[in-house]
């Protein structure tokens, strides 16, 4: 995974709440385990009722309503949006399973009030391509004059500024762990 630090673009603006995974990929586009252009099926099942949710190609941001992802535990939802290029998804809650595959996947789940979301999501519709600046480092979100605090897991927020997937993670502790092992090894039994 690439680190993530700050990205700065136009936002698509998504504020029904409870978009679960099957609006953001639909199973029938989840038959293996490629990747490689889930993107091009991102919303397929609502895009023709619902032109909001065409998401132009310039965006990598996704500011929606609360319990985005929530549903069933598919990573291709995750693939689909990462495989449009969005980076990131402002909204007040997520689907915990969702989260936690985002977080292996590099997508930035940055959560904030109901309120700032609404401030945010104002301004969205009056400035639709002006560009939304989202600072991991910071925990901010900038659009213009607002300056808007998001949340994340500390650890999450940790490995997606190092750049680190699930198994970068553990790596990391690979001495501690030899070290166990040594110990462990060396008891009686």
């Amino acid at each position: 995974m690439r680190p993530w630090t700050r990205l700065s673009a136009p936002a698509a603006l998504l504020p029904s709440p409870d978009i679960d995974t099957d609006k953001i990929l639909p199973a029938r586009f989840m038959k293996g385990l490629e990747r490689k252009g889930l993107g091009r099926h991102l919303f397929a099942d609502v895009r023709g009722g619902d032109a909001s949710y065409a998401i132009a190609p310039d965006r990598r941001i996704i500011v929606a309503g609360r319990n985005f992802g929530s549903g069933s535990s598919r990573e291709h939802a995750v693939w689909a949006l990462t495989g449009h290029g969005i980076r990131c998804v402002i909204a007040p809650s997520f689907g915990s399973i969702f989260a936690g595959n985002a977080a292996s996947n590099g997508l930035l789940l940055a959560s904030v009030t109901d309120a700032d979301l609404a401030t945010l999501a104002d301004r969205l519709a009056a400035l639709p391509d002006a560009p939304v600046d989202v600072d991991l480092e910071a925990q901010a979100i900038r659009a213009g004059n607002l300056r808007l605090p998001f949340t994340i897991d500390p650890g999450v927020r940790r490995a997606l500024l190092d750049g680190l997937d699930d198994i970068g993670r553990t790596l990391r502790f690979a001495g501690a762990i030899s070290a166990f092992e040594e110990r462990a090894l060396a008891q009686p039994a």
